[in-house]
């Protein structure tokens, strides 16, 4: 089976400094894949350059076996990859409602309508309602997201992500900031979302990762130096020296 994601000897520079060194990666249909690494590595650049934030320097980015290296963000959100953000990126003055309710309408074929009024809409409003039940958020619909929990917030986020029906999630460090318990309810509600679809995160909590993730991968200086089983990481000799710490 071609994998959903596909990474060939991918490079990136800023002026002379290489941030991506010739990353190569496979992302498998429908697995949780975590990438990790020390900061710095290259993490997030790394989602930049798959969801077209960033131009690639050379090498190869492929979804569902088409080459997606020069679209824009919106292209290959269109084709059904979307991406959450280290830092929540919603609408603060809009309510959770709306907020979800704006990620659904590309998807429910909906455009720029100005004749129509967006209140009519039945099948993208029960949609955003059903999200909404899903990521936890059903007693705070009407609430501006402004004044939200941070956790609650990040869940609206991921909720924002996943509403497009995107193929493939890619979710920047989901439970930076939060507490031990809020943590637990962010995976659970990670693990529920991401049910059917690819996903992949960027994380720095191992518990979070080997809690997730069906297999792993080792970012270190722009180069991928490990992927396998979380069993299999977590006893590298590599990628304990490089990130995991070693026993001595």
């Amino acid at each position: 089976m071609t994998p959903i994601l596909q990474l060939q000897e991918v490079r990136k520079s800023f002026g002379p400094v290489e941030i991506m060194r010739g990353a190569t990666l496979a992302i498998e249909q429908g697995e949780r894949h975590a990438i990790i690494g020390p900061n710095g590595a290259g993490k997030s650049t790394l989602f930049n350059l798959i969801s077209g934030r960033l131009s690639v320097t050379s090498g190869t980015i492929r979804y569902r076996g088409d080459d997606i290296v020069g679209l824009k963000p919106f292209e290959i959100f269109r084709r059904g990859l979307s991406r959450s953000f280290q830092v929540s990126n919603i609408c603060p003055q809009l309510s959770v409602f709306e907020n979800v309710r704006c990620a659904l309408l590309w998807r429910h074929g909906w455009r720029y309508t100005f004749w129509r009024s967006i209140d009519g809409l039945r099948d993208v409003n029960e949609r955003a309602e059903q999200v909404i039940e899903e990521i936890g958020l059903t007693t705070r619909v009407a609430e501006p997201a402004a004044v939200l929990t941070y956790a609650e917030q990040r869940a609206l986020e991921i909720g924002v992500t996943v509403a497009s029906g995107s193929d493939l999630v890619l979710l920047d460090e989901p439970t930076a900031g939060m507490s031990a318990q809020e943590t637990e309810q962010a995976v659970a509600l990670i693990r529920r979302v991401s049910e059917g679809r690819s996903l992949v995160l960027i994380e720095h909590d191992m518990s979070v990762v080997f809690d997730l993730a069906d297999r792993i991968s080792v970012l270190v200086y722009g180069r991928i130096i490990a992927t396998g089983k979380p069993e299999d990481i977590r006893n590298d000799p590599a990628v304990k020296e490089a990130y995991l710490g070693t026993t001595h």
